[in-house]
């Protein structure tokens, strides 16, 4: 899918959830991309879950680490996964991709007693 072309090789990517009111709130995020999926994971009772139990629909763009776009917007869909098994390729596949770094964040926010969640987010369309 051609608009996910633009993620090939990045390392974060803005994600934009939005509030009951409508307003953007927007997040910049390790991600992992397994064809024309993402994987997104992040604190289970975080401002972005809530957002999106409330409202699966979401914007991604690629970016650099402080949240500035180096890509176009893309409408997406983006829900919590609940199959264990899509859960730890996800899991593996981040910690592929981010090495000791992803490993040490997660043992850091396991050690504080922080549940994590994977989102998948599928290109709107």
């Amino acid at each position: 899918m051609k608009s996910l072309d633009q993620f090939h090789k990045q390392k974060y990517l803005n994600l934009e959830t939005f509030r009951k009111s409508g307003e953007g709130m927007r997040t910049p995020v390790w991600f992992v991309q397994d064809g024309e999926i993402i994987y997104v994971q992040t604190m289970a009772n975080s401002g972005k879950v809530k957002r999106i139990y409330n409202n699966c629909m979401v914007n991604i763009a690629p970016c650099k680490m402080g949240g500035k776009l180096i890509g176009s917007w893309v409408p997406a869909q983006a829900r919590p996964v609940t199959d264990p098994t899509v859960s730890v390729l996800a899991d593996h596949l981040l910690n592929q991709k981010y090495g000791l770094l992803k490993k040490l964040f997660s043992n850091q926010r396991a050690s504080k007693g922080a549940k994590d969640i994977i989102l998948e987010i599928k290109i709107s369309g």
